[in-house]
C-alpha cells in the first residue's frame, strides 16, 4: 500500500511531524510517499527513516524548492 503525505507549504518541523504521524497508521512494508518544500526535511526525514530503520526507496527533487521523499515501514 502507498500512502501520500501532501504538506507543501508547511514550515520545519511540521513535515516531520506529519510524516511521523502518518508513518504510524501503515503495515510493515507500506511505504509513505511525502511531498514537501521544505530545505530543512531533505536533511531530516531521510535522518529520521534511518534512525528508525525505515528504508528511502525514492528521494528526487520536483520543482525550484520541492521534493518528493517515499520511505518504506520497516
Amino acid at each position: 500500500m502507498q500512502k501520500v503525505l501532501e504538506v507543501m507549504g508547511q514550515v520545519c518541523p511540521f513535515p516531520l511531524v506529519e510524516a511521523k504521524k502518518a508513518i504510524q497508521e501503515l503495515n510493515s512494508g507500506d511505504e509513505l510517499v511525502i511531498q514537501f518544500d521544505c530545505t530543512q526535511a531533505t536533511e531530516s526525514i531521510p535522518r529520521w527513516a534511518a534512525e528508525e530503520g525505515h528504508k528511502v526507496t525514492n528521494f528526487e527533487q520536483i520543482g525550484d524548492a520541492a521534493w518528493t521523499i517515499t520511505v518504506q515501514k520497516k
